[in-house]
């Protein structure tokens, strides 16, 4: 709770002082922590196995 605190005094400051990097440099954290999800997502589903084997049955036709 302390720390946000300080990171919103820190960030009021700077925007105050219309330094762009107070806005910079939360978007770019927020960025690389969605794009390393995505990657840790597509990785996950290129890496797993396919489990499907006792899964197989026989179509059943459909009534018209």
């Amino acid at each position: 709770m302390v720390a946000a605190l300080v990171e919103l005094l820190l960030f009021s400051s700077r925007v105050a002082r219309r330094s762009y990097a107070a806005l910079a440099v939360p978007v770019t954290v927020g960025v690389t922590v969605v794009s390393v999800l995505a990657f840790w997502v597509g990785w996950t589903l290129v890496a797993m196995e396919d489990d499907l084997a006792g899964l197989e049955f026989e179509a059943e036709p459909l009534d018209d």
